[in-house]
This record gives structure tokens, C-alpha cells and sequence, in this order.
């Protein structure tokens, strides 16, 4: 157990119980505890296998790299249907914890072994994302949008088109772009 962390389990205002059974649980299966992002995350390697955190409805720990786990018993969650790589384990009471015990940690044991192996989640490219029709009228009208949205890193030029693409009406999209475009020209991401 890292003192860095314990904070996290005597403060949690929900959960509080769920979260320090899963603690237990996680640190048997030899992984160093760490704090980040705000929440116990858990490594092997240096690299992130699980991190517990929590959410109004639920407690969950989250398989960074969750997608390439079997899943045998099916009990891994996306979170949303853009999220790549993550799946989580959810639980509303110590029970289900404690029933779903073995199953947890031979999943982490399995997400350890995929982290051994080097193996990695096929994440999309930006080029899979489609550019919605408002902006790529934009890009085509300036030139020098066009070289600045280029010039973004893949990460950030996906962060703008899925923002883009989530409103549902071609004003709202519109607004949306006119309101990043001058982000985009000085060569900042979306939460930049």
C-alpha cells in the first residue's frame, strides 16, 4: 500500500467500503499502487494495468488496455462507444466484489501477461474519423486551416472532429468550428 494514496479510500465521500476491498484484492496480485490522474492506479512494469475509481451509480476498475482481454465471463464495459482501448468492471456493493473476486484478478493477471507480451490496442487513425462537411468546407476555403489542422498531433485533429461531429444540427457543428477555428490556427488542441 503507497501512504500517497490512502487519502483516496478514507476521503472517498461514496463507495467507500467497495473501493477498499478492490484495493485489497488488486494489491495481492503483486501490482505497485500509485496515485494518478487523482486515482489509485496500479502498475506492473512502470505500466498501467488498473485503476479504481469512482462514479455516482457504481465503482469500477478500469483495464487500461481491457480490449484485448477475453472477457470469458463477460462482465467488461466500454464506457462509450469511442472509447478504444479501456473496459471496465463495475460493482454497486462489496458482494458482487467478492463474488466476482477470482474473475477480477485473472483478468488483471491476463492484462499483465498482454502488457508482457508487448502487445498493443489497434486504436483508430485520424483518417478513420469523418471530417463533417461544415469544416472540411472550411479547410477547403484556407489554406492556411488546413495546414494548421495538419499540423496538429493525430490525437488533437481526432479531439476536434469528434467534437465537430457529436452536434447533430449543421449550425451547432458550424458555431463549433467557428468557435475552435482560431485554437486550431495557433496550433492548440480542443482543451488546450
Amino acid at each position: 500500500m503507497n501512504p500517497k494514496v490512502d487519502w483516496y479510500f478514507t476521503e472517498a465521500e461514496k463507495w467507500q467500503q467497495e473501493i477498499k476491498k478492490l484495493r485489497t484484492i488488486i494489491l495481492d496480485c503483486n501490482l505497485v499502487e500509485e496515485l494518478k490522474w487523482g486515482c489509485p492506479c496500479y502498475t506492473f512494469q512502470k505500466s498501467n494495468i488498473v485503476l479504481i475509481h469512482v462514479f455516482k451509480e457504481y465503482c469500477a476498475v478500469l483495464f487500461f488496455k481491457g480490449a484485448l482481454l477475453k472477457d470469458s465471463k463477460g462482465v467488461l464495459i466500454q464506457q462509450t462507444e469511442n472509447v478504444q482501448a479501456a473496459r471496465q468492471m463495475r460493482f454497486t456493493n462489496v458482494r458482487e466484489i467478492t463474488k466476482l473476486e477470482k474473475t477480477l484478478k485473472a483478468y488483471i493477471y491476463e492484462a499483465v501477461e498482454a502488457e508482457e507480451a508487448g502487445l498493443k490496442v489497434k486504436l483508430k487513425k485520424t483518417t478513420d474519423y469523418k471530417v463533417p462537411e461544415e469544416f472540411q468546407k472550411k479547410l477547403d476555403k484556407s489554406k492556411k486551416l488546413k495546414t494548421a489542422f495538419e499540423a496538429l498531433t493525430p490525437g488533437r485533429q481526432r479531439g476536434y472532429l469528434f467534437y465537430f461531429s457529436q452536434a447533430k444540427q449543421s449550425k451547432t457543428r458550424e458555431a463549433r468550428i467557428e468557435k475552435c477555428m482560431p485554437q486550431i490556427l495557433e496550433g492548440k488542441g480542443l482543451d488546450d
